[in-house]
């Protein structure tokens, strides 16, 4: 129980409207939260500190369901603390996504007729900030829609001035610690959007090619080698086999004629090969392969750049100014007439990486860059896990975690872009390299140019825990908020930018964690299973489900499938069942209002209350004490679940209405329970705030006078427990459960009275005799009364008056047929369990499911026995 309910004004008893709308509640309720200033963070408050900062959406996004979803889960979060009494910080901002808004920007000034180069750098830099301002941010305003509680006043950017300066800061620190360098790498490389971007930029697809097999070579000494990559045979410098493969030792060292070219190149040996696949030998192309290049560098062999950045071949006289597709097939066709192509298979099924901006296929590019040395900072970023300073949820997660940090290669961090924060090397006419940190000036002087690339979006959004608190500064909000509690994000960037947070927090704040919890989650899927895309009929515009059904069903029905890093199927169907929710709360608020539900006063004592009120009571504390540990567990959709079932079957479906009674009655024991509802609503609607705030807040406002939930207190256990009240409860759900089940099987209508006698006398249901007959539509026996048809349930017996309403022949004949088919399922499942054979080989799922079957027909058999037992003699 909350000592704020005893507290809480008179209830205003102001009628509800009889729909609930959520349009036209919730955009006036969340800014009227917002006006308030619910959601800011004070870094003087001496309250404890509880802080996730968001995942910055791209500045050219939108918000799809995968946002709603994980900001669903991170505003319950946040709500729940707030209301705990901690100084909640939930910080918002976006990323300036540097290749999604450059290509924004250069469609538009191509429908002008125009190029970037048309504009020059600083002009069209210029251009990106008036889009960024324009159309930037449109998902912020629909966070608002969501029922975002973050703390607009401290909305970050990732190159707003302050994060700017961190980006310089720390690249300088690791630029000093050598922990940056510049060298020539294999990239993947865009020919669209001409730059290297990251691995986490790159969409694999099985794309349908071709598979050649080429021989190389004269006679004895030849070989032959398979490629789907036909083209960069003009950039070969060496053919490799494995040292120990007989096949090919006597070839080792020698040089062998480079078909299409006037060049031979050598047979080197690599442990690298793989003797059984394929020919076991491989085409050895340094500058358009990372596995070739690797091997290029133990074997010292030169690196052939054969085309330019936009994919065009730039060697060779019949192939030069073919774009790499074209060349393909005609080096393919060059080839065939000079009899080298031993086999070919297409379609050829094989994993093809494209951009995931324009969807043009990545070429593996030999290209001077920027990287970082991760190896001392992914291992920091291994250890702080490992020693338990920060934990994975769900803990078999870290496994895929220690295999990114601990396997971790140089990070490619320059981008061949105008649009981002531009590296802050210069370069001097006599070979010198200065980097400029934040609070220094550049060198001028005739020949001193700046480096022409950006930095990896991701380099600057791994700043985000601290940067955004205001480092390098010390200022209060990073004494307050940092390390920040839990980072709430889906499994798939794990590796690109939980990673990078790791590392960079770790070097930055001498040692600190960026957050003490990693809370990984699944992806939102399709009803079936499916992955959700834009290119698909299956995705889901998550504010046309808000618009229809209301943004708390939307949210609902997310938590409610949020499982610790599993996948969320959702369908509209539980979007609708979520609304139905929604208006269950509000109509049930509004009988209780109606019906003397009050927050006004002490709760009486138990002895004053009825078993039907120690019940319910009994049951919220259970269900404050779940719910906690649910949330303690990031388990969303345990509390979820435990929330729906509690407050719809339990204190709608069975208290309101086995008190209604008492209610309709009046008098001292109807004030009594009025206060017990009053409390019951009150605490339950705190318990759903954090997942519904919309509806939870107009109706707790309403209930009790208060100011808001947003602000309100979180519910505590109070330990009260009343076990005999629950099992008392217990029976009477069980006889109005079978009696219910009775009435259906023999076709009676809901809302139909049957004459019935209830024989409860030294039972604990007689109290309930009349809540009994109210739920169960049951008439007084009157005269001529007879028991056609008795149930002994619970240790009573309901004796019904069935005559006229059934056709009795009919449905024992129905029953038959039911019974028989019961006890040749029980025998179905009793045959398989029996047989030893069947069980050393079925799964344990099989055999469960079947154990499950067979408890099933010994249910129905018993059910179908009594109905059969409980009908009149012919």
């Amino acid at each position: 129980m909350t000592e704020n309910a005893q507290q809480q004004p008179t209830a205003p008893i102001t009628e509800l409207p009889t729909q609930y709308t959520p349009a036209e509640v919730e955009g006036t309720l969340y800014e009227r939260w917002v006006e308030k200033g619910y959601f800011t963070a004070d870094a003087k408050s001496d309250k404890p500190p509880y802080t996730i900062v968001i995942p910055p959406p791209n500045v050219t996004g939108s918000l799809h369901l995968g946002h709603a979803f994980q900001h669903t889960l991170m505003d319950a979060l946040t709500r729940r603390k707030r209301m705990q009494g901690y100084e909640a910080l939930w910080l918002p901002g976006m990323d300036h996504a540097g290749i999604a808004t450059q290509n924004k920007v250069e469609q538009q000034l191509a429908e002008e007729g125009k190029s970037r180069h048309d504009l020059g750098r600083e002009e069209f830099v210029e251009r990106v900030w008036q889009w960024k301002e324009e159309y930037g941010g449109r998902i912020l305003g629909q966070m608002r829609r969501l029922g975002d509680g973050v703390d607009w006043s401290r909305e970050r950017f990732t190159m707003d001035e302050g994060l700017s300066k961190a980006v310089l800061t720390i690249f300088k620190r690791l630029y000093e610690d050598e922990l940056i360098y510049r060298a020539e790498r294999i990239i993947n490389w865009c020919p669209r959007c001409l730059t290297a971007i990251s691995d986490i930029e790159v969409e694999y697809q099985e794309d349908a090619g071709e598979l050649v097999s080429i021989r190389y070579g004269e006679g004895e000494d030849s070989l032959v080698v398979a490629t789907t990559r036909a083209e960069t045979m003009l950039g070969d410098t060496a053919v490799a086999v494995h040292p120990d493969d007989e096949r090919y030792k006597h070839l080792i060292g020698k040089q062998i004629k480079l078909p299409l070219t006037d060049r031979t190149i050598p047979v080197v040996a690599d442990t690298h090969v793989d003797p059984e696949f394929g020919t076991g030998a491989v085409k050895v192309t340094p500058a358009h392969d990372p596995n070739d290049f690797e091997i290029g560098r133990r074997h010292d062999l030169p690196s052939l750049t054969i085309m330019d950045e936009h994919g065009v071949i730039t060697v060779h006289g019949p192939f030069l100014g073919l774009d790499r597709f074209e060349a393909r097939s005609t080096v393919v066709g060059a080839l065939k007439e000079q009899g080298r192509i031993v086999a070919e298979k297409r379609p050829y099924m094989h994993s093809v990486g494209h951009c995931s901006r324009c969807k043009t296929t990545v070429e593996p590019r030999l290209s001077m860059q920027w990287w970082v040395k991760v190896g001392p900072l992914a291992k920091a970023a291994g250890d702080a896990v490992r020693d338990g300073r920060v934990k994975i949820h769900p803990e078999d997660m870290s496994k895929r975690y220690f295999d990114w940090v601990d396997n971790m290669h140089d990070w490619c961090i320059s981008r061949q872009l105008w649009w981002g924060h531009r590296i802050p090397i210069w370069y001097g006419p006599d070979g010198e390299v200065v980097c400029v940190g934040p609070d220094e000036e550049p060198p001028t002087g005739e020949g001193w140019t700046q480096d022409s690339d950006v930095l990896d979006t991701w380099f600057s959004s791994g700043l985000w825990p601290f940067s955004t608190l205001g480092w390098p500064e010390q200022t209060e909000d990073l004494r307050k908020f940092y390390p920040t509690d839990v980072l709430l994000t889906g499994h798939d960037i794990i590796f690109f930018w939980v990673a990078r947070m790791m590392m960079f927090g770790l070097y930055a704040m001498d040692g600190e964690v960026p957050f003490h919890t990693i809370a990984l989650t699944g992806l939102v899927r399709d009803e079936f299973g499916k992955k959700m895309s834009k290119s698909n009929p299956n995705a889901v515009d998550p504010l046309v489900w808000m618009d229809a059904y209301g943004s708390d069903a939307v949210r609902f029905t997310l938590a409610n499938g949020a499982n610790p890093g599993a996948d969320v199927p959702i369908g509209e169907d539980w979007v609708k069942a979520s609304r139905n929710f929604t208006n269950k709360i509000w109509n049930a608020t509004r009988f209780a209002l109606m019906n003397g539900a009050t927050v006004e006063g002490p709760l009486p004592d138990a002895s004053e209350m009825s078993a039907t009120d120690r019940w319910i009571l009994s049951r919220l504390n259970t269900t404050v004490a779940q719910v906690d540990a649910y949330y303690d567990d990031y388990q969303f959709a345990k509390l979820a679940d435990a929330l729906y079932h509690f407050a719809w079957d339990e204190v709608f479906d069975w208290y309101v209405e086995l008190s209604k009674t008492t209610f309709f009655a009046g008098g001292e024991q109807a004030r009594v329970s009025g206060r017990v509802l009053g409390e019951v609503l009150d605490v339950t609607l705190r318990l759903l705030h954090p997942v519904i705030p919309f509806v939870t807040d107009a109706l707790w406002t309403t209930l009790t006078g208060g100011e808001s939930l947003v602000i309100g207190e979180w519910p505590a256990d109070s330990g009260f427990r009343d076990k005999d009240a629950e099992l008392e409860i217990e029976l009477v759900q069980r006889v109005v459960t079978e009696v219910r089940r009775f009435r259906k099987d023999q076709g009676l209508k809901d809302g139909q009275k049957v004459p019935a006698r209830l024989e409860l006398d030294g039972t604990a249901l007689a109290p309930h005799e009349a809540a009994i007959r109210q739920l169960l539509r049951l008439q007084p026996e009157g005269e001529g009364f007879a028991a056609t048809a008795t149930l002994p349930v619970a240790g009573a017996t309901v004796a019904l008056d069935l005559s006229g309403t059934i056709d009795v022949a009919a449905e024992r004949k129905r029953l038959a047929k039911d019974l028989a088919a019961a006890e040749k399922e029980k025998a179905q499942a009793n045959a398989k369990l029996g047989n030893e054979a069947f069980l050393a080989k079925a799964p344990d799922n099989v055999v469960d499911k079947i154990r499950g079957r067979l408890a099933k027909a010994d249910e129905d058999i018993a059910r179908i026995k009594a109905q059969l037992d409980g009908l009149p003699q012919q």
